[in-house]
């Protein structure tokens, strides 16, 4: 099949890595892969023999503008999917990954409307609504169910899917819930690299500097348990999020015990090497940092956020790594785990988001036309 996936940019997080291993795995499996990015941004390596496109090298803030460039964008992408399906022929399927690329693809006009399908990676009435008020979140509320209505949906995880359809009344044409794909053995084999871990016991947090992912509660919690272990925090973000953190750890006086190591393409040694992993998110679509840890053999604590974690967990049958959302109730569930660490689940509660799996299950929906 020929299959074009449509993303933002590939700035580094957990979406975008999902796209990535669609790719690889659906290039290996036979098929023709087209990966379109609306930015010329990429963090990853990309997998070899996919064809690589960037729609517009036009900076960040230009592409962030509401109204004019978000037209100018669905039109270069209408061009420029109808130039390719006449050279090389019409696509399969075609998914459109992250609400700003949703937007701009929901208003492209090419003969394939059908074979697109929305695929979304996280709450939109939080990440999207919070903090609106009155006539401003009226507006954009339905601004989102304008997008996706009458769409083909795919959502991570069933609480995106209640999310979608019933906090934000959205009716698409058709939904279905594919949860996020892992490389299992390959992850495996990254976690047994080597790299130069903390010499003393530690602690891990995997993910982006942004309001949703609450350090400020982690930094918290991490205060209040009375942990010494040192708390490594992988991510990438702006200097002002950062700092703001750094300020807040240095009030908290634990700044001397948090190693800030920035965005890494392979965090599974530092991952697989901690006590435990910590997710301390407002919400999360799924939470693939949750899955990487349980495949190294790391025990989990999150937050009872809206969206994946809860799935993951009580799947895996540990919903006990789950806390309420403050810190002091997380910071007793740190404290309980880092003192009494639970045996290793068993694997076979993880080989349903084997890739293979999860993009046979993928591919299936192009039997619906």
């Amino acid at each position: 099949m020929r299959i074009l996936m449509i993303i933002d940019g590939l700035p580094g997080g957990g979406a975008e890595k999902v796209v990535l291993t669609l790719c690889q795995e659906m290039h290996q499996l036979g098929h023709q892969i087209q990966l379109l990015s609306l930015r010329n941004i990429c963090q990853y390596p990309l997998p070899n023999g996919m064809n690589y496109q960037v729609l517009n090298k036009l900076n960040y803030t230009l592409f962030c503008k509401k109204f004019i460039e978000r037209s100018y964008y669905s039109n270069m992408l209408s061009q420029v999917i109808k130039m390719n399906e006449k050279k090389h022929g019409k696509y399969d399927l075609i998914f459109s990954h992250l609400h700003n690329t949703d937007r701009i693809v929901s208003q492209t006009h090419v003969d394939s409307v059908e074979k697109i399908w929305f695929c979304i990676h996280g709450m939109l009435s939080i990440s999207h609504l919070e903090n609106r008020h009155t006539l401003d979140l009226w507006r954009k509320k339905r601004a989102i169910t304008k997008i996706y209505t009458n769409k083909n949906i795919v959502s991570v995880s069933n609480a995106v899917a209640k999310d979608l359809t019933v906090d934000l009344s959205v009716q698409p044409s058709k939904l279905v819930v594919i949860n996020n794909p892992f490389q299992i053995q390959h992850i495996l084999t990254q976690a047994a690299e080597k790299f130069n871990l903390p010499k003393t016991p530690y602690l891990i947090h995997v993910g982006r500097f942004h309001a949703h992912k609450r350090h400020d509660r982690l930094l918290l919690a991490y205060a209040k348990s009375g942990i010494k272990a040192q708390l490594v925090l992988v991510g990438s973000g702006t200097v002002q999020q950062i700092n703001i953190i750094k300020k807040l750890a240095e009030k908290l006086k634990i700044i001397e015990r948090l190693i800030f190591i920035g965005f890494q393409r392979n965090p599974y040694p530092l991952i697989k090497h901690a006590r435990m992993l910590i997710l301390s998110s407002d919400s999360e679509g799924f939470g693939n940092v949750l899955i990487e840890a349980l495949l190294c053999g790391t025990p989990v604590v999150s937050t009872r956020c809206p969206g994946g974690p809860v799935e993951i967990l009580e799947t895996a049958g540990i919903e006990d790594a789950l806390t309420d959302l403050n810190s002091d109730a997380l910071a007793e569930k740190m404290k309980k785990v880092y003192n009494f660490p639970p045996d290793p689940i068993d694997q076979k509660y993880l080989q349903i988001y084997d890739c293979k799996n999860i993009c046979q299950q993928y591919l299936r929906l192009a039997e619906h036309y």
